[in-house]
């Protein structure tokens, strides 16, 4: 099984000595998932299958090599996160009525919404089996506290879920309640990978400290970026309309930013484009340029490589490993896709 062009442009190029885990994971994918069979299997291989970046399972594996850890049963292990992390995408795309997902129709919109809702449920439960399973010769104590890991990732990502919904439609509800949301919605899957990847790998306390700091800074650096891509790149490369944080009403990063640093007037307008009183299509280079000249896109772009940067550092904790120069890659990786 080869590579997806979209893993291979954006994870594989910046990331060569990624190469291997990438491919390990994406035959244990397929095979998990084989075509042909009853129709909940066949929405989640949709929905897993062709990948996306696997870059949280990617995450785990290289977590737990960077703290002298490793083996097969990792790879097993690591697509458990992915389960989680495509299964809440599936809710995503149903909460925000998105039909476009990786640049093809989201499940809700192949399938139909109550099928959608059914096949993101039965892949992060699935997270259980397959975590459990992949662990199961490993010691108890490592296999409980990864599933503990996991089990309060996905606690922290419906928090995250419920508290982007309170903050829909206003733009001044502050960059406080923003880096709580990413930090429980985006940063839950970051943490889970990265902290599951140490445990499983056998790391010291402080090594699980230094890589949960890590992801952490990794979560806030990579969504800070992803908030910029309306903004910034072509739909067509992102495979998601830039105008759905408009349409949902969704409070981003530069936009906030934006709405801090503009005057009363500028505040009223993005006020009318987040409210839905514009158009989305027409509310976007409104917002667009507002965020321009306020200077908001250049202050997001420095405060999510500020993170990056960040995140590399506490890098510094692990020993002189592969798996930590990976990690490290995929801190600069995180601002710098799809510009």
């Amino acid at each position: 099984m080869t590579l997806p062009d979209s893993a291979m442009t954006d994870l594989v190029t910046p990331l060569t000595e990624a190469g291997s885990t990438i491919e390990l994971l994406l035959r244990e994918l397929d095979r998990s998932w084989p075509p042909g069979a009853e129709r909940l299997q066949e929405i989640s291989r949709y929905a897993l299958i062709p990948a996306g970046k696997l870059l949280r399972p990617l995450l785990l594996v290289e977590s737990a090599q960077a703290v002298g850890g490793g083996g097969p049963e990792l790879v097993r292990a690591a697509l458990s996160v992915e389960y989680l992390h495509v299964g809440s995408l599936i809710h995503d795309d149903v909460i925000d009525g998105d039909d476009v997902r990786r640049g093809r129709p989201s499940v809700a919109a192949r399938y139909g919404v109550t099928d959608a809702i059914v096949a993101g449920d039965a892949l992060m439960l699935g997270m259980f089996a397959a975590l459990t399973d992949a662990v199961e010769g490993l010691p108890p104590h490592r296999a409980l506290a990864a599933v503990r890991v996991f089990a309060r990732a996905g606690v922290d990502l419906c928090r995250g879920q419920a508290l982007e919904g309170e903050l829909r439609g206003d733009p001044g509800c502050g960059l406080d309640r923003y880096l709580t949301m990413t930090a429980l919605k985006t940063g839950a899957l970051f943490r889970a990978a990265c902290l599951g990847g140490a445990i499983l790998g056998g790391g010291s306390p402080a090594q699980q400290r230094a890589i949960t700091g890590y992801a952490e800074h990794l979560g806030l650096a990579f969504q800070m970026h992803d908030d910029l891509l309306p903004y910034t790149s072509d739909p067509r490369s992102t495979g998601k309309s830039a105008l759905s944080d408009l349409a949902a009403g969704r409070p981003t990063f530069p936009l906030l930013l934006g709405y801090a640093m503009a005057p009363a007037a500028g505040r009223r307008e993005l006020e009318a484009a987040l409210g839905g009183t514009l158009p989305p299509a027409e509310a976007l280079p409104l917002v667009h340029g507002l965020l321009e000249t306020t200077g908001a896109l250049d202050a997001a772009r420095e405060q999510a490589a500020a993170h990056a940067a960040r995140a590399k550092e506490c890098l510094a904790e692990l020993p002189a490993a592969r798996g930590a120069a990976v990690l490290a890659a995929v801190a600069d990786l995180s601002v710098d896709r799809n510009r």
